[in-house]
């Protein structure tokens, strides 16, 4: 019978024990997968980020995957998929850690959107303010851009041109001066 022979190539993964057999630039680390249990990788030591977790996809069956598995040293999770395990001071004897993808993130702000020319072209987005937003003469949420009557153009313009101007000539009224004749 043939005894079977590994290749050292990345390929292959092998499952050495000590490292004193691996060749110069082969390192040999440890990867703890989902499950906590730890398993040894031989593989040289300019391996990719990206082709290392690859080869753990097909390794732990996680190819059914939409993303890769996230993998994490130190701490730090190992984002960039150009840089090799030198880059990232992976050594011998090193332990990664699997880690499933981060799915998901912050929800969306919801609440009023600004209300200038909806429903057309040209529409504002963005989230309307609250209380200071809100246009009491046509009733409409606007954003801090917007919210100005000028800004929107609104049909109140004039009857609140008309209301201030009245408000304005009546404080001044009331503030006049009248002077006394006789004195």
């Amino acid at each position: 019978m043939r005894p079977i022979s590994r290749s050292n190539s990345i390929s292959s993964i092998s499952s050495q024990s000590s490292t004193s057999s691996l060749p110069d630039d082969s390192i040999q680390i440890f990867v703890k997968n989902l499950a906590g249990n730890t398993f040894p990788i031989t593989l040289p030591s300019t391996t990719t980020i990206s082709h290392l977790t690859t080869l753990l996809s097909l390794r732990t069956n996680t190819t059914h995957l939409t993303t890769a598995p996230r993998l994490v040293f130190a701490g730090r999770h190992l984002a960039n998929p150009t840089a090799t395990l030198h880059d990232y001071h992976i050594r011998t004897d090193a332990t990664l850690h699997l880690a499933l993808p981060l799915l998901g993130g912050m929800a969306a702000k919801k609440g009023p959107v600004c209300a200038y020319k909806a429903g057309k072209d040209g529409a504002c987005r963005t989230v309307a303010q609250r209380i200071v937003g809100d246009c009491g003469f046509c009733k409409g949420s606007f954003c801090s851009k917007h919210r100005q009557l000028e800004s929107h153009s609104c049909p109140g313009l004039e009857d609140c041109k008309k209301e201030s101007h009245e408000r304005n000539g009546d404080k001044l009224m009331s503030e006049r001066t009248v002077a006394i004749k006789g004195v």
